[in-house]
């Protein structure tokens, strides 16, 4: 039987929400305000040394990280309609789930920018520099996200499987009132890590010149990825602080906004 849980929440999300309105409001407003404090103590004593510059657009480095988002997320999406497919295709019996499960590991073992070298060579030929960029991130994402599913469908127990059975339900609501509600909880945790993988990527996605032979750092696309590393090759120090600074708060946010609550509301459709 589903779990529901309106009224409170166990223990473990008891730590991860703030259980108070005072304890919500330091979490979202004082914490980021220390940060921005720290950050701009940094600045100013950077800005004691001669030659580094002093000002920072701090629009172009909102747009830069608006950018960086949209590419994780069209990868995420990506990731995510084809992760459901391969689980249930990996889950169909036991016959599939022998050979698809090893077959996924060991491709799944292959260092993502392995593939990376290829990727640009094909579509730097149509001119798609963000399609190389999402389809890296969605590669990096991807397996998390079926290995995660794959372990929720398995998770089912058998008398609720049999009770189907008994029953007759059909194929389609098997699937809709019993697989993927099933799998949510599973589904939110592969996502969680499946966009922790994509911020670790996403320095080496956006940086494509590195991977084009005789490439330039115009080549690369803009976002706080290549705004890092052009930064910090140029000795552009500010400009490195408030990159760091936006990638930080950006994904605290998020973190915070989404995938926290997201986290609390996949627990109503755990098994008791």
């Amino acid at each position: 039987m589903l779990k529901e849980q309106h009224s409170k929440h166990n223990k473990h999300f008891n730590i991860i929400y703030p259980a108070s309105t005072v304890q919500k409001l330091y979490s979202i407003f004082v914490t980021p305000v220390i940060v921005l404090a720290v950050i701009w103590v940094l600045i100013k004593t950077f800005s004691l040394f001669p030659g580094i510059p002093k000002v920072v657009d701090y629009e172009i480095v909102a747009k830069a990280f608006g950018y960086t988002f949209w590419r994780l997320l069209v990868a995420y999406v990506l990731a995510l309609i084809a992760s459901v497919p391969l689980a249930l295709w990996a889950n169909k019996s036991d016959t599939a789930e022998r050979i698809l499960l090893p077959t996924f590991d060991i491709i799944q073992s292959i260092p993502v920018l392995a593939f990376f070298p290829i990727v640009i060579a094909v579509f730097i030929q149509f001119g798609m520099y963000n399609g190389a960029a999402i389809f890296i991130l969605f590669l990096a994402m991807l397996w998390n996200m079926v290995f995660s599913l794959i372990g929720g469908l398995r998770s089912i127990p058998a008398d609720i499987k049999s009770a189907a059975r008994v029953f007759g339900i059909t194929k389609l609501s098997y699937l809709k009132k019993i697989l993927l509600p099933a799998s949510v909880p599973y589904l939110v945790t592969g996502s969680l890590l499946a966009w922790a993988q994509g911020w670790n990527i996403i320095i080496v996605a956006e940086v494509l010149h590195t991977y084009i032979p005789g490439g330039t750092a115009s080549q690369d696309l803009f976002g706080i990825g290549s705004m890092l590393v052009n930064a910090a090759a140029g000795s552009q120090q500010e400009l490195f602080v408030a990159a760091i600074v936006a990638m930080v708060i950006g994904i605290g946010l998020i973190n915070f906004f989404v995938w926290q609550k997201l986290l609390h509301y996949a627990e109503r459709f755990k098994f008791e």
